[in-house]
């Protein structure tokens, strides 16, 4: 346990210090679907929307995975990130894609919050800020390490 905090903290720490010079450029908006913790991590099904600032919508699919202690049972969870990146024009469509990894935390019991930083996508060049916690409903306590694949 204690290793998987240390190395949240660094990772949490990375990407912190990377989004000082980066900018956004957009809101990633996706809905997990319910299941069980499976006690030292949990697999989940993502539908997600990138909505660019633009106004155009793109669509992505995938899993987020989470390593630590993750017990317990939830719903249908909805996470709403910032994108960031080193400048807009490092974005071309469906540039997301790709695998994210970092620091996850939630507590539920009924009603619950949550939050995941992550670091990843098209050459590791995008930053997912949370941009408000997450929403989730169910008994639940997780801490780890969180990975998120997008298709």
């Amino acid at each position: 346990m204690r290793i998987i905090i240390i190395a949240a903290t660094a990772i949490l720490m990375t990407i912190t210090g990377a989004q000082a010079s980066s900018v956004e450029i957009g809101r990633l908006t996706c809905d997990v679907e319910g299941g069980a913790g499976l006690i030292f991590g949990s697999s989940k099904s993502v539908e997600c929307d990138f909505h660019r600032p633009d106004g155009s919508t793109e669509f992505y699919s995938g899993e987020i995975n989470k390593i630590g202690i993750d017990i317990g049972i939830t719903e249908s969870t909805h996470i709403e990130w910032l994108v960031f990146a080193a400048n807009i024009s490092d974005y071309s469509r469906g540039a997301l894609k790709g695998n994210y990894i970092g620091a996850s935390g939630e507590a539920t019991i009924g009603v619950g919050l949550g939050g995941n930083v992550l670091i990843g996508g098209s050459g590791r060049s995008f930053a997912l800020q949370p941009f408000s916690v997450q929403a989730q409903t169910g008994l639940n306590i997780a801490v780890g390490l969180a990975g998120l694949t997008l298709r």
